[in-house]
């Protein structure tokens, strides 16, 4: 019974870690693809001044 306990504990907490990484992996992605077109975008408009 308590070997049970142990897998679905280790079972529920690998599946949050699994979730916090994968949504902060995704949180750097949109960062990167958001913000490094609007960088860009900034600096060629700062060329212009």
């Amino acid at each position: 019974m308590l070997l049970g306990f142990v897998k679905d504990f280790a079972g529920a907490v690998y599946d949050v870690l699994k979730f916090m990484i994968w949504a902060v992996a995704y949180l750097f992605a949109g960062m990167i693809i958001v913000a490094v077109p609007l960088y860009l975008i900034a600096w060629i408009f700062g060329l212009f001044q």
